[in-house]
């Protein structure tokens, strides 16, 4: 045929690993077990404030559980935050050096614009 290109010799090709911004996994574990013990601590906040205030059960309950969901929400969205973060710091990290300084310069040429 005229004008192919020779197919890649397998020898001269790496393989390949499809990148990934996902952090470690004992990282997960760890980010799923602090929702956990922020809901839990929030849940014992809330039934706290609510025994104190004399509600009945099922307010103390409803106070419980609202406050309990509300501190696991919020201590998710920090793990999340984190995750992110780690997963790109592990990026950089792969990559080495040469990539951190692209990334500053990239970061200078935003900040003068």
């Amino acid at each position: 045929m005229v004008g192919a290109s020779p197919a890649p010799d397998p020898a001269d090709t790496e393989p390949t690993t499809p990148e990934t911004a996902l952090p470690p996994v004992y990282a997960r574990v760890l980010a799923f077990l602090a929702i956990l013990l922020g809901g839990a601590c929030g849940g014992f906040i809330g039934y706290a404030f609510a025994s104190l205030g004399g509600f009945s059960d099922l307010a103390i309950g409803l106070i419980t559980l609202v406050v309990g969901l509300g501190f696991a929400g919020g201590v998710a969205v920090i793990a999340v935050l984190t995750l992110r973060a780690l997963g790109e710091w592990e990026t950089i990290r792969e990559q080495g050096p040469a990539a951190i300084t692209a990334a500053r310069a990239a970061r200078a040429g935003r900040a003068k614009s």
